[in-house]
């Protein structure tokens, strides 16, 4: 019996099929809840490269929905990209998995994107979702929206020029304050696998039928997992004609100009900050040094933390990429002072 055989006859997929999997090359962009259920099913049915993205490392909290991730991983505060990748090459040794420990923005999505045949969102902010929409119209790549918080959640499956994106429906993006978040509202772990789950059947369905057999679209999938409820929105299955992104092909999320590098972290006390390209110029070693003269420092492969001496109360995580997270502090201002000061401008 090969691998695949349970999936090969599957008429939807057959051995033609399969093969544009084995072909196929995915980003997922966030590793929570959503993205590491949905990258688990993408290795497991094949997809042939799956590329993932995530800034965060792994915390005891997580462990209640994100399947990929173990004790072990959050006690060594491990990258998710990394224990994500380590756990799936576990699951799949053929399928080509490249972690990227990162934050994903204007400056370096399209160099992330480039050579994939679909995005999967895994995200757990509307900022990032209006950059991949931008990001995916201007392309023509095919992605996969998905979003859960509390009990219900949400799945839309989004081929520019065939379906409506994101902002034919929602052409402005609302303001963060205004949606609930996980860390304000909870979020039951099986309404995220079956979000997760539909992202994943909806991603396979996509990379097998390509946009020459797509014959139609679910529309956006509204899901409450608690009472077993399923809704669909049909008027997001086709373009809307004065759409400002697929009609207009206006892009403002793709745009550096003006863009505000600091991001407060919901629910951690914590802001982070991001000097664009620093990547590559960040020497954690030496940093680790330098910081040993100010508080009590750790170190991992991955990272360099330091609790201050003065202030007290703030702690620095720094990463190769150029972020540093400020934990200890929600005032913007403050975390771009204690970067300038304690790791250069």
């Amino acid at each position: 019996m090969g691998r695949y055989d349970r999936q090969q006859i599957l008429p939807q997929i057959g051995p033609d099929g399969q093969d544009r999997l084995g072909r196929a090359r995915v980003l997922v962009v966030g590793c929570g809840a959503l993205g590491s259920t949905a990258a688990e099913l993408l290795v497991r049915a094949g997809v042939g490269f799956v590329r993932i993205v995530d800034r965060d490392l792994v915390e005891l909290s997580n462990l209640q929905r994100q399947v990929l991730f173990d004790e072990s991983d959050a006690s060594r505060e491990l990258p998710k990209a990394i224990a994500a990748a380590d756990r799936l090459k576990e699951i799949n040794s053929q399928v080509h998995i490249e972690p990227m420990v990162a934050d994903i923005n204007a400056t370096n999505i399209e160099s992330m994107a480039d050579g994939i045949h679909l995005i999967l969102d895994g995200t757990d902010n509307v900022a990032t979702r209006y950059l991949i929409n931008d990001l995916a119209v201007k392309h023509q790549i095919p992605w996969v929206y998905g979003g859960c918080v509390g009990v219900v959640g949400r799945v839309w499956g989004i081929w520019p020029g065939r379906t409506a994106c994101l902002r034919c429906i929602f052409p402005e993006r609302p303001r963060a304050d205004e949606l609930p978040t996980c860390d304000t509202a909870g979020v039951l772990g099986p309404a995220a696998a079956m979000v997760g789950g539909l992202q994943a059947a909806t991603a396979i369905r996509f990379l097998v039928e390509g946009r020459e057999k797509l014959s139609e679209s679910a529309g956006l999938i509204s899901i409450d997992a608690w009472n077993g409820q399923f809704r669909t929105l049909p008027s997001a299955t086709t373009p809307i004609v004065d759409c400002p992104c697929c009609s207009q092909r206006n892009f403002p999320f793709l745009s550096t100009n003006g863009i505000d590098f600091t991001t407060n972290l919901c629910g951690r006390n914590a802001v982070q900050v991001l000097r664009p390209g620093s990547a590559g110029r960040i020497d954690l070693a030496l940093t680790a040094e330098k910081w040993r003269k100010v508080g009590t420092v750790a170190t991992s492969p991955w990272f360099v933390k330091c609790k201050l001496n003065d202030p007290a109360g703030i702690d620095l995580t720094l990463f190769p990429d150029g972020r540093l997270v400020v934990h200890g502090s929600t005032e913007p201002s403050r975390a771009k002072s204690l970067y300038a000061r304690f790791v250069g401008s």
